[in-house]
């Protein structure tokens, strides 16, 4: 008999393994899309750690959606947006995942120091223990947060980059002859797909779709909350209300932009040398040891094997 339940309780480990290493396999080939103003598909990459927990979100969108959370909802769903993950990740799941990588991610890195105190009594007891475990869950709760807040500095800097050259061809277009919309609906049809063309192709539905030219670009800072292009759509709002050349505005928004690109690079060259200060002083007593006292060591080794 207790052979029987023997073999059973393994067949049911094995059966659970496999389709846990089953599901973990058919995450990491997922492939998430959100879908472009134009019917476009984008690939945009989730951790594999949210792919793996965000069937289980919907089980706790009633407790996400009390009044509690609203000004995390709310911020969420304002950052994820900007992120470019409107439609495929929103605010409630996002609050959601924040409460699930702990509670299990941090359930299995507390059953895991406690397998390795048994192993290593002297070092993983007591606070050390307790400080570890604080540190894990502490680390699966902030990581969505870390994650968003990365991938919207990467955005950002992506649409930093490419503001200038699109004001040149913008520019260059308007003072040729043609209107703003056909000059900017040209530019996002010959320009690669990138997270600001994704934003003006979107801004150029919405005024197709009936919207008024400065509701549409209202819309575009708002959603993107970048301050150079608040700086642009701003001044082209204020260009459409009081009539004024837009082709102006352009070209004085493009000299602002290629002046703000050149500041920033020149404050990265100066932030340099300080921020290469302290993998210098960690690396380079190792290096001295290594190149003044690495002949001596050999020679005194060389020594005590010959003898």
């Amino acid at each position: 008999m207790d052979t029987m339940l023997s073999i059973l309780a393994m067949m049911f480990w094995a059966v659970s393994v496999g389709i846990i290493a089953w599901y973990c396999l058919t995450a990491t080939q997922q492939i998430t899309y959100v879908t472009l103003a134009d019917g476009r598909q984008q690939e945009r990459t989730i951790p594999f750690l949210f792919r793996l927990f965000l069937p289980l979100t919907s089980n706790l969108f009633s407790v996400v959606s009390k009044p509690f959370f609203a000004k995390e909802r709310e911020q969420a769903d304002r950052r994820l947006i900007s992120a470019g993950f409107d439609g495929l990740l929103d605010a409630r799941e996002f609050l959601a995942l924040r409460l699930l990588m702990p509670a299990i991610m941090g359930s299995l890195w507390f059953l895991t120091l406690r397998m390795l105190a048994k192993v290593w009594p002297e070092t993983l007891s007591g606070s050390n223990l307790i400080m570890l475990v604080v540190a894990g869950y502490a680390i699966f709760y902030f990581h969505p947060v870390f994650w968003l807040r990365r991938t919207l500095q990467i955005r950002h800097r992506s649409m930093q980059r490419a503001l200038p050259f699109v004001l040149d061809l913008l520019t260059l277009s308007v003072e040729a002859g043609l209107d703003f919309m056909t000059a900017l609906q040209r530019n996002c049809e010959r320009r690669r797909l990138d997270p600001l063309n994704e934003e003006l192709i979107r801004m150029i539905r919405e005024i197709q779709l009936g919207s008024p030219r400065r509701v549409a670009l209202r819309n575009l800072s708002d959603r993107v909350n970048l301050a150079d292009l608040r700086s642009v759509t701003y001044s082209l709002i204020q260009a459409d209300e009081l009539g004024v050349s837009i082709g102006a505005i352009l070209r004085i928004q493009a000299d602002q932009m290629r002046q703000r690109r050149f500041d920033r690079a020149e404050r990265l060259a100066n932030e340099a040398p300080v921020k290469m200060l302290f993998p210098l002083m960690l690396f380079i007593f190792p290096a001295v040891f290594i190149i003044l006292l690495g002949p001596l060591l050999s020679q005194a080794m060389g020594h005590l094997f010959t003898r």
